[in-house]
Parts: C-alpha cells; sequence; structure tokens
C-alpha cells in the first residue's frame, strides 16, 4: 500500500547503502527508509537475510522480514568475490549513507576501512551498530538483546520482588539501538548539510540500553544503594500499579501527589489524605502494600471501563491492561493513529505491520515499498550504476551477484 501524502519526506534524494541484517540494523535503515531515503539493501546470493526464515511465514513470506525491511531494495551481491567488492566499491561512490551492523573489524577485513571508504566518496556517512562498541575489553564479544538486557543491568529491574530477574518480552536494546543509529545517521547528514564535513556515528547494544537505565540509575549513583525490583509497582512513586476491577484489571499511574488527591477523591477515599502512614509518598513507599490493598478495594467494585471514564474524567492517568488484539486491532486511538497498516506484496496479497509513529504537518510517513524479494532490485542499481545486460550476466555467471 502507498500512503498519499503531499508532505515532501524529509530524506527524499540520500540513498543508504544497507549492510545490516536481523533486526538492530534493520530497524534502523527502516525509519530512514520511512523517512524517504532510498535504500539499498545488500544481501549474499542465495541467502539474504537470516531473518526471511524466522517468525510467522504466509505463503513462503516471513511477516517479521516484511514489517523491518518496508521501502528498500534488495541487491544480491557476494562480497567475498573481488568481482563483488568491485561493485560495492562503486555503490560506496553513488551512495551517502553506509549502515552496518558488524563486529567491530569485519568491514576492515573485506577491505573496506574508514579510510578505504572515505577515499571511494568523501562525502560518505558511516553508521554503525554494534554489541558493545567499537572499544574496551569487550568489543569482540558476540551480542544478543537478551545478553544486552542482562549484561546493563536493565534485566535486574524486572520481575517481582520475590522472583527473578526477567527480560523485557520485545528485543529493547535492539529497537533503542537502530532508533539511536538513524538518529545518528540524520544528524550526520544534518552536519554534512551544514558545515560539509562528513562524521560517521556508531552506537552499541549494551551502551544504547544502558542509556535507558533512567531514574533507576540517577538514584543509584546518588546513594549508591541498588534498586530492588518492584514488578508493575513504580520504584519511587506510590501507589502506582496494575489494580483489580470487577471484570479485569486497569493500570493506574498517580505520578505525583496533585494527582494523588485526585485519585482519592474518584476513588470516594479522601478519608485515606488523613491517615498517618498514607500522609507523604515516602511514608505510601513504605506502606506500598497498604495504600495498594486499599486503593484495590474499591477499583474491584466497578468494571474497568467504568474506572477508566471516571478517573480519565479526573484527571488521573489510567487504562485497561490490554492483550496485542485489544491493542492493535480494537483500540479506537491506535485506529485513528495508524499504528497498524497493510501494506501488499505481489504474490502474498496484504501484510498487516506496525506502521511509522512519526508525522509531519500532521501527516504520517508513507510506506512506497514492500519488503522485497531477495536480489529483486538488483539489475535495476546496477545499471545505475553503469553496468549493461552483458556485465550483469558476466557477474551472475561468476557468482557475483
Amino acid at each position: 500500500m502507498s500512503q498519499n501524502n503531499s508532505t515532501p519526506l524529509p530524506l527524499k534524494g540520500i540513498r543508504v547503502l544497507d549492510l545490516t541484517r536481523v533486526v538492530s540494523g534493520p530497524f534502523c535503515s527502516m525509519i530512514l527508509g520511512d523517512l524517504g531515503a532510498e535504500i539499498i539493501k545488500i544481501e549474499s546470493p542465495g541467502i539474504g537475510d537470516p531473518v526471511r526464515k524466522q517468525g510467522e511465514i504466509k505463503n513462503g513470506l516471513s511477516w517479521y522480514f516484511a514489517s523491518f525491511n518496508r521501502n528498500k531494495k534488495s541487491v544480491s551481491l557476494n562480497l567475498r568475490s573481488s568481482e563483488g567488492r568491485n561493485i560495492f566499491s562503486k555503490l560506496i561512490a553513488y551512495c551517502d549513507v553506509i549502515v552496518d551492523n558488524f563486529r567491530p573489524g569485519v568491514l576492515d577485513d573485506m577491505g573496506f576501512s574508514d579510510k578505504t571508504l572515505k577515499s571511494l566518496n568523501s562525502k560518505i556517512i558511516r553508521g554503525s551498530i554494534t554489541g558493545f562498541g567499537t572499544t574496551g575489553p569487550y568489543q569482540d564479544r558476540p551480542a544478543f538483546d537478551f545478553i544486552a538486557q542482562a549484561i546493563t543491568g536493565f534485566m535486574s529491574l524486572n520481575g517481582s520482588s520475590n522472583g527473578p530477574p526477567q527480560r523485557v518480552g520485545p528485543p529493547i536494546s535492539d529497537l533503542v539501538a537502530g532508533l539511536y543509529a538513524a538518529l545518528g545517521v540524520v544528524s550526520a547528514i544534518a552536519h554534512r548539510e551544514r558545515t560539509g564535513r562528513c562524521i560517521s556515528t556508531t552506537v552499541s547494544l549494551t551502551g544504547a540500553l544502558t542509556s535507558m537505565l533512567g531514574f533507576h540509575a540517577a538514584n543509584f549513583l546518588a546513594t549508591d544503594k541498588l534498586p530492588s525490583r518492584t514488578g508493575n509497582a513504580h520504584g519511587i512513586v506510590a501507589p502506582y500499579g496494575i489494580f483489580r476491577t470487577k471484570d479485569s484489571e486497569i493500570a493506574i499511574a498517580p505520578g505525583n501527589d496533585e494527582i494523588y488527591g485526585r485519585l482519592l477523591t474518584a476513588l470516594d477515599a479522601n478519608t485515606l489524605s488523613e491517615r498517618p502512614e498514607f500522609k507523604t509518598n515516602k511514608l505510601r513507599l513504605q506502606n506500598r502494600d497498604l495504600i495498594c490493598a486499599e486503593v484495590e478495594s474499591r477499583t474491584k467494585k466497578q468494571t474497568t471501563a467504568y474506572w477508566v471514564k471516571v478517573l480519565n474524567d479526573a484527571g488521573v492517568p489510567c487504562g485497561p491492561v490490554n492483550n496485542l488484539r485489544e491493542s492493535l486491532i480494537e483500540d479506537p486511538q491506535n485506529a485513528d493513529q495508524n499504528a497498524v497498516i497493510k501494506v501488499e506484496h505481489e504474490g502474498h496479497g496484504a501484510v498487516s505491520m506496525l506502521g511509522p509513529p512519526l508525522q509531519f504537518d500532521n501527516s504520517p510517513l508513507r510506506v512506497s515499498l514492500p519488503a522485497p524479494k531477495l536480489g529483486e532490485h538488483t539489475e535495476e542499481i546496477l545499471e545505475r550504476i553503469g553496468m549493461n545486460k552483458n556485465d550483469i550476466d558476466r557477474l551472475k555467471s561468476m557468482g557475483a551477484i
């Protein structure tokens, strides 16, 4: 599906040479593609991105791959062959940006150090995603999201107080690193436009996730006291969390004393403000179980829908604890915001996927290209860099493409 949008996309005219695979890198290049850049995805002949074979596969198409690789063109290229590297050199000269999520040194070992990249294209911007960074004792270690969540302390903060550490369900370090990498590339493009100088940008899974530790890190650094796991409760605010209702559960987040007062009024529980153990947030934290029990004894008397209306009308942040069907399919706000879109894929029909959340001038970003078939755009891109049919046939016979 191509979404009509009169607002020019901000990265229109920018070409990105995409060497990424799996999650973090493809999420970065997907964002750049959503913003209007032309993404030329390099994939190994006959193999491609491993995600092509992962997740739910319908009629031969991975919806996981389709979701992360929209707005991209696929070029099948064997970078282990001399001819493949020659073509790659020409593509570097043709593009504005190169993004990768290799381990440090892999691109150098292929003969494409930063110095070589600059010699091929003095205006090239490189965006890299690594597991642990490009320096330091861990730089050569393999990394996945699960390891990043563990080693950064992020996992230690999740789970109930009497249970083990828990990972966050979505691959949060991959996604945050991809988001940071896209921000880095956009910033480098702006810097190049302003100064004429090209800079490279890099981010690691662990660095990205460490930056998300929020108030937990701030409080630890201030006190040297390790935070405890609090489950759905807030580490520094009470009452706060998930409360049972007459028919399900509701999330309630009174983030300060003013909102706490509104909550008590909405619950017809103003007498609680007179109790000495609940006078301040600090005291409520010390008596967290007790104040939460008082709140829940009242929320259990009415339905979730009732409390969502009453509390929102009172200015108390709250919401139902939705599953994905309730959130992505049935929620009217997500429908209004195009949280889920359908993109037509030739031979596979419409694929539902999460839509781009960014808007410009209140217009959503558009998906102009479905995820590509492996090598679908090889000939188109090679012709653009000056190769004819005979050249392309010769490269095919050699296994370079």
